[in-house]
Parts: C-alpha cells; structure tokens; sequence
C-alpha cells in the first residue's frame, strides 16, 4: 500500500509544479521582451548627436545627426556609461544616439534641461536652440524668462548686424543702382540665416540700424501678464518705439 501512496503523492507535486514553473518561464520571457519606447523626439544639441550602428561610443558612426531633425525613439540601452536610445527618423535613418542629444517631452524636466542649454550656448546656436525650446515647450513656466533673453539677444544681433552692413554694403554702388538706401539693408546677406528662423528685423534710414521687431517681448505681455517678466518686457517695447521713431523706419 505504500508505493502506491507515494506515486500517487508524486503524480499531485507534479499537477502544481508544471503549470507554476511555466507561469515564471512566461515571466521571465515578459520581462526580455518589454514593451519598446515610441515617442517623438528632436535632435538638438549637435556635440553628441552622433547616430551609431550599435548602443556603444566605440560603434562606427553613420552620420551626425542635424539640429532640428525629428525623429522616433523606439528603444534604449545603457553601455559605456551613457544611455543609447534606439531612433528611427524620415526617410532611412535608424540607429543608436545618445541620450543627451535629444529633447521631447518623453522624460521630465527636459524643458528646464533645454533651458539651460540655451543659457549655455551662444552666437547663432544660441538663437537656434531657443527656437527649438519655444516649440517643443509653448507652456513650460521657464517661456517667458526665455522670451525676455531671446529678445534681449536679438536685439544685441541687431546692434552688430548694422556694423556688420554699414561695413561691407559700398555706398557708391548704392548711389549707383538708384535702389532706396533701406532695400539694401534689408537684403543684407546675414539677415538670411535669422530669416529663416522667422525672426524680423526692423530697420531705421535715420540712424541707418537694424533693430529686432520685439514679438517675443510682445508674447510675455499678452499671454504672461502677471509676470516679472512681463514688466521688464514692456520697458524693452517702450524703448524699442523710441528707437524707430526716426523718420524713415522700415
């Protein structure tokens, strides 16, 4: 009677060990095959925007990736101490990037991450890099002090462009042409680049200056009014109006 018993025991530990050894099998599968990123994403700080064949600062590289280029992120892996993420952007790149190279809205705080490096930057990639904040974050409570900088900047630009113009711009060829004085400036070659971006300089025949056309002290006013922001804001607006009061504004 006792070999049958202890089969019969045998045969019951089986029936529970089978379906819960399977249960942890799935879960370890579950656990491998997470659930990837997808999340959109863009490329902004150049020095790291390198798109590799593999998670690894050592993997051949494919190409940097340009600021602005809008891409997909579809997984990531820790190597080399740094985080890889998986990217996929139109129309053929895929590939491995650095973390730290792209902005969205996928991690918090990013936006203050984004600030930062716009207060870091400067030149023309600082005017870049802020464009790239104002539109990925339009509520982030960092915009109006990044408004405020970003006028103040442009308007600093605005001061060198017209030194820059009076400089190069040769006043006989003007005089011969027979074009008004202000169409020149207002071809001036190094305004291409801020143009592109959507940024407007005005400029003044009288005192022959570029000045910025002060739409982001205008945005603090309207939509942050309340703001510390918006005070120091108005005193721009009301000394940019008696800078163009000159005759001869365009």
């Amino acid at each position: 009677m006792k070999l049958p018993l202890i089969i019969l025991c045998l045969f019951i530990a089986l029936i529970f060990y089978v379906p819960a050894n399977a249960q942890k099998r799935r879960v370890a599968r579950t656990v491998r095959t997470q659930s990837p990123i997808s999340s959109s994403a863009v490329v902004v700080d150049e020095t790291l925007s390198v798109l590799r064949a593999r998670p690894s600062l050592f993997a051949p590289a494919i190409q940097r990736m340009r600021r602005g280029r809008k891409v997909t992120i579809t997984g990531s892996k820790e190597a080399d101490g740094v985080t890889f993420y998986r990217i996929a952007a139109a129309p053929s790149g895929t590939g491995w990037i650095q973390a730290e190279a792209v902005f969205g809205k996928l991690r918090r705080n990013d936006d203050e991450r984004l600030a930062r490096l716009v207060q870091a930057s400067d030149g023309f990639d600082q005017i870049e890099i802020a464009e790239q904040f104002f539109e990925l974050y339009p509520d982030s409570p960092l915009r109006p002090s990044l408004l405020l900088l970003y006028g103040d900047l442009l308007e600093e630009i605005a001061l060198k462009l017209s030194r820059d113009a009076a400089g190069r711009l040769r006043r006989p060829e003007m005089a011969a042409s027979g074009a008004p004085l202000h169409s020149y400036y207002l071809n001036f070659v190094s305004l291409d680049r801020y143009r592109k971006l959507g940024v407007t300089f005005l400029f003044n025949s009288e005192t022959r200056k570029f000045h910025y056309n002060g739409e982001s002290w205008r945005e603090i006013t309207a939509k942050f009014p309340k703001s510390a922001e918006a005070t120091e804001a108005q005193k721009r607006l009301d000394l940019l109006k008696q800078k163009l009061e000159a005759a001869g504004t365009k």
